[in-house]
């Protein structure tokens, strides 16, 4: 089912959600189902599955020269989605990303989800590379979502990047997008970055996953301020309980976003990772409260394949 179809059958009530990582290439996907099986009981109508785009490593030569070579450490985004389709019963919705994807690469990718039964994507810029100041566009590819969102818009029309093939079949994917309450690190203000949010709506996304935020008045005055500019698909709130004492820093720094004061001194008062934990999670069950008692259509934890903090937040708050 879709997502938008999965929001209009909840008729009004919450759905509890949550986003993994695929493993480390060599793991096992065990990792994968260790992960997802103590919130199965919360009965999550479906899962999102990052897509890690590739790395760039220098090897030394013989010849003292150096040679660049990809690396992706977290391969396997179609066979962990397919897998979870199979195992749980529930959609599985893929990351599928601008950086590291020619328009053909994306046309491929998408062909073997559509094969696989798969109906959401999520349609995503992505990050540049470590080696990279800005982001930087396969020569081929998106330079931006909105971009991306249209081709698979296009597919869903049955045009293809091949005009010539004699192919009727379309395909039928329903496409979710990224929205920034603090706005994306790379816009001018949070104006400009909605207006650029509705170039992708109009493009064909359907559905609005935010940013992971620490204060709920963002999230709430970022959905007024979208309504205020005509923006009327779901925007769901991404939430994440804060684990160590390194995040404090690691993720203003990651994701240009704030944290507020008092959840701040909190965790700074602790000495030990294991005592930041439930600050982390003690937060995260107040800020989830107010979305759901406001009936937010989907409230999506970002649990980076970390399950028992989510467990203890979803026991609360569902």
């Amino acid at each position: 089912m879709k997502i938008t179809g999965h929001i209009e059958a909840s008729k009004g009530k919450t759905l509890f959600s949550f986003e993994i990582l695929p493993p480390l290439k060599g793991q096992h996907i065990q990792s994968i189902y260790d992960g997802i099986d103590p919130l199965m009981e919360f009965k999550p109508p479906f899962i999102d599955v990052t897509y890690h785009r590739e790395e760039y490593v220098y090897i030394e030569q013989e010849n003292g020269l150096l040679e660049k070579r990809i690396v992706r450490k977290r391969p396997g985004t179609v066979g962990i989605c397919a897998a979870i389709q199979s195992r749980y019963g529930v959609d599985a919705v893929p990351h599928i990303l601008c950086g590291g994807f020619s328009k053909e690469d994306t046309e491929n990718f998408l062909i073997d989800l559509d094969f696989l039964g798969i109906k959401n994507v999520m349609a995503l810029r992505g990050d540049a590379v470590k080696s990279e100041t800005y982001f930087k566009p396969d020569p081929s590819g998106h330079c931006y979502a909105n971009g991306l969102v249209r081709q698979i818009t296009d597919m869903n029309l049955g045009k293809f990047q091949e005009e010539i093939l004699e192919n009727n079949h379309k395909t039928d994917f329903c496409v979710g997008v990224a929205g920034y309450p603090e706005k994306h690190m790379e816009s001018p203000s949070l104006d400009m970055d909605i207006e650029r949010l509705k170039v992708k709506i109009a493009a064909g996304a359907e559905y609005v996953v935010t940013q992971m935020f620490f204060d709920n008045e963002k999230y709430f005055q970022f959905v007024e301020k979208c309504r205020q500019k005509g923006i009327t698909v779901p925007i769901i709130p991404g939430l994440k309980p804060i684990a160590t004492k390194n995040q404090l820093s690691m993720l203003p720094h990651r994701f240009q976003v704030d944290l507020p004061e008092e959840l701040t001194r909190e965790v700074e008062k602790c000495k030990k990772n294991k005592e930041v934990r439930p600050v982390g999670i003690g937060w995260c069950i107040t800020q989830s409260k107010k979305p759901v008692t406001s009936n937010v259509p989907v409230m999506p934890y970002y649990s980076l394949g970390k399950s028992h903090n989510i467990r203890e937040i979803s026991d609360v708050v569902f």
